[in-house]
């Protein structure tokens, strides 16, 4: 089944406990990104401060809560434009408004999780496959329906595999 429009907004206003998502490319082209990405190669930046938008207040509304949202982010270097797009409009402020973002970077070692897609894992139950096509468009959003065991594995092995954004970018 796809996902769009109120079905899938009701993923992240009703999960129980935590939405997670794994992120394996190195760009997405989103249409709605196309005026920040412009903004961004044009030299203007944020404070990740006192930035605020309907992602962040919900982020920090659900982790007050007692909900958590969270994800990895598989990457090699040299880093994308996308990935320091990323990196500098989205990733700090969500980390600032309550999102657990781990980096985990392959650019030396062999990727633990070669050829698993991008999806979403609510409440450990519901998974969310992200379809995208080879240049980062988004195909589509499919709800899985089998067992989410492998990839409740997966979220194992990415979390473990990966160190925070905040240690990722500092060092």
């Amino acid at each position: 089944m796809l996902l769009d429009g109120d079905a899938w907004r009701a993923m992240f206003r009703d999960f129980h406990t935590e939405a997670w998502r794994l992120e394996t490319l190195p760009q997405y082209l989103m249409p709605q990104e196309e005026a920040e990405i412009q903004a961004f190669r044009d030299g203007k930046r944020i404070d990740p401060q006192s930035y605020r938008s309907s992602y962040t207040d919900r982020v920090n509304r659900q982790r007050a809560e007692g909900r958590a949202n969270g994800r990895v982010r598989v990457l090699t270097r040299p880093l994308s434009e996308y990935l320091r797009f990323e990196f500098s409009r989205y990733y700090e402020p969500h980390v600032l408004a309550g999102e657990e973002i781990r980096i985990l970077d392959v650019t030396d070692r062999e990727n633990p999780l070669v050829g698993v897609q991008d999806f979403w894992l609510f409440d450990r139950s519901t998974v969310v496959l992200m379809n995208y096509g080879p240049d980062g468009r988004q195909i589509s959003r499919e709800l899985y329906e089998g067992d989410p065991a492998p990839f409740i594995a997966y979220q194992h092995i990415a979390v473990t595999e990966s160190v925070p954004f905040s240690e990722y970018v500092s060092g």
